[in-house]
């Protein structure tokens, strides 16, 4: 292949399933790697760089959790897809707080698989968050992934941070699922099912109730999308 897309290295013990991702990614001018031990693909993923990595939950010697939180550490701005077990929301949620992009349920359809991973390799090295703003006296750090209020600091992934920064752009309006996948996620298509949306929520949400309480701040408006408080965002 004289000009691949990308390279991506898939880590995943289910021969049926890694041959299958491997001709797939091949017919769609990707090249792929497989591997099907879970310490191996942590050496294959440190050892050499890959756009994208696919990984699964569940494999031998090493779980897909650690070996993402290993990468994450040594190579923070490697692009991750984790694959979970259909329905597994607390596999998707782990998966995110371990530092994944994204995740794929399995069984998945041969257009969501693109679509995921055509969406993260699009946003690779773009970030949305690097400003430095202050919202209802949270002061948020883009560039070193902190909101501080007062003398506490709370982490903040990348996904979350620009979550914050758009809806802050587009403070006099409600913010759609759809739009954030498209805008934040950088999806094509925006009509995929997913939960990534609503469990990054949930997630910067706790956050920042453990900063401010109970004080409103990143608002659900039933059936029409997100926004941040309009009436304290200035403050």
């Amino acid at each position: 292949m004289k000009n691949p897309k990308a390279d991506i290295l898939i880590v995943e013990d289910d021969p049926a399933i890694l041959n299958g991702l491997l001709d797939v990614l091949v017919f769609n001018g990707y090249q792929p790697e497989g591997c099907a031990d879970g310490g191996a693909g942590l050496a294959k993923a440190l050892a050499k760089r890959f756009d994208l990595i696919l990984l699964d939950v569940m494999l031998p010697t090493l779980d897909g959790f650690s070996i993402c939180k290993e990468i994450r550490r040594k190579k923070p701005d490697q692009s991750i897809i984790m694959l979970t077990a259909k329905g597994a929301e607390t596999d998707i949620v782990t998966g995110f707080k371990s530092g994944a992009d994204d995740y794929i349920s399995k069984p998945f359809s041969l257009r969501e698989l693109m679509v995921r991973i055509e969406a993260v390799l699009r946003r690779s090295g773009k970030n949305l968050g690097n400003d430095q703003m202050t919202i209802q006296g949270i002061f948020f750090d883009g560039s070193n992934l902190i909101a501080a209020y007062g003398q506490e600091k709370m982490n903040l992934t990348r996904r979350e941070m620009d979550i914050i920064v758009y809806l802050h752009r587009h403070i006099s309006r409600i913010v759609s699922k759809k739009e954030l996948l498209l805008k934040v996620w950088n999806y094509n298509d925006a009509d995929i099912e997913t939960r990534t949306v609503d469990i990054h929520i949930q997630k910067l949400r706790k956050k920042i109730a453990s900063l401010i309480g109970d004080t409103p701040f990143l608002l659900t408006i039933r059936g029409e999308g997100y926004r941040l408080d309009a009436g304290r965002a200035g403050q």
